[in-house]
């Protein structure tokens, strides 16, 4: 089951009175491949700031983030003081959780690792998927799980190389935004539609 929205177009969220910006990312960026490292960085950092909270809380302040994390650039963030961390604490731009916002620039060093061991961080990530999005067919979101294998395995990884922030819910969430995952429900109008990225 989808939403349908001011425009008339079915969604699988946002659409509504005042919710045009979560239509947006829906339209534009949810479910589309990325392949860019800076914006899974972002995505990463994101995601990791929604833990308990709702994506929409979230999408509101990515210009705020975006602010406060030097464009998601992950050689900036690795290079953040424990003064620029504590005074990120403060900014109500933002989610002022501590551990959040500590892990971004653990996450930044483990990331930035990463892309010296494999080239990017993309040549990294899609083999999870074998190189491709994993297309499903759902009627509704409510038929999405929390977790796949896909992201277990991702998590695990991620984990185990000294990421926080990053368990399995967390990571298919992420699956999600990059693209990994396409999980357009079937009466969406972007289901089955050609990605503009991928």
């Amino acid at each position: 089951m989808s939403i349908v929205g001011t425009d008339g177009k079915k969604r699988c969220f946002g659409g509504e009175v005042g919710k045009e910006f979560y239509a947006h990312y829906h339209d534009s960026e949810w479910g589309i491949p990325s392949h860019d490292d800076q914006h899974l960085f972002e995505m990463l950092i994101l995601e990791g700031a929604q833990a308990g909270l709702s994506w929409e809380t979230v999408l509101k302040k990515r210009e705020g983030y975006r602010k406060a994390f030097q464009n998601f650039d992950p050689k900036k963030v690795a290079y953040f003081t424990d003064e620029d961390l504590e005074a990120l604490c403060k900014n109500p731009a933002i989610i002022r959780n501590r551990l959040k916002i500590f892990s971004a620039r653990q996450n930044a060093l483990i990331f930035l690792k990463i892309v010296q061991e494999f080239g990017s961080f993309d040549r990294y990530l899609w083999p999870f998927v074998h190189g491709k999005p994993i297309v499903n067919h759902r009627k509704s979101l409510k038929d999405t799980p929390t977790t796949t294998p896909e992201s277990d395995a991702l998590s695990k990884d991620l984990k185990k190389r000294g990421m926080n922030f990053v368990g399995s819910t967390i990571i298919y969430s992420f699956m999600q935004a990059v693209g990994m995952v396409n999980d357009h429900v079937t009466d969406c109008w972007c289901y089955g539609r050609k990605n503009p990225k991928g």
